[in-house]
């Protein structure tokens, strides 16, 4: 091998560091732009973050049981049970019998309410497809891709953290 073969191999690493560096932080800086505007539309329909992230995730993952809401988000049930409470006053979701066992609950989400939210997004949707038109079909379906597995790291990570929570605690 020669040395310039060897140069060249020490900038492709340093570059990819470079490159993955850049990448973290941009999502970190993503992070913390969409926690702002999440912040800012919750606040608009008087829910706190933590109210505005479990009806994500009932809208994204239910209907569920608060047991199993309780898992995913890692909060304590105490906790659930306020947010369950104010979310069902501001009629964003209900809670309703589980057919499967009628002793149980699950809680879904009240779909009706879905056109406000999607004014209160159509903002960023707007930019994002601006944004998006810049790429091929190829190129979004790279992007999708790397979306995907970043946020099944972040939910694997969460999940870690709630089940390291749960022996120590």
């Amino acid at each position: 091998m020669t040395s310039s073969t060897t140069g060249d191999d020490a900038d492709a690493r340093r570059r990819r560091r470079r490159s993955a560096a850049a990448i973290r932080e941009s999502m970190r800086e993503l992070s913390v732009q969409l926690s702002l505007l999440n912040h800012q539309i919750s606040a608009s329909f008087d829910l706190r973050d933590a109210d505005f992230d479990c009806l994500d995730v009932i809208k994204r993952h239910g209907p569920l049981s608060p047991s199993a809401l309780a898992r995913r988000t890692g909060l304590h049930a105490a906790t659930l049970t306020g947010i369950l409470d104010r979310l069902e006053r501001g009629e964003w979701i209900a809670r309703e019998r589980d057919p499967a066992d009628r002793r149980g609950v699950i809680v879904r989400a009240r779909r009706e309410r879905n056109p406000e939210l999607f004014r209160k997004f159509a903002g960023m949707n707007a930019a994002m497809d601006g944004l998006l038109a810049d790429y091929t079909p190829e190129e979004l379906e790279l992007l999708a891709d790397f979306l995907r597995r970043t946020a099944d790291a972040g939910r694997d990570a969460t999940d870690a953290l709630v089940e390291g929570g749960r022996s120590t605690g």
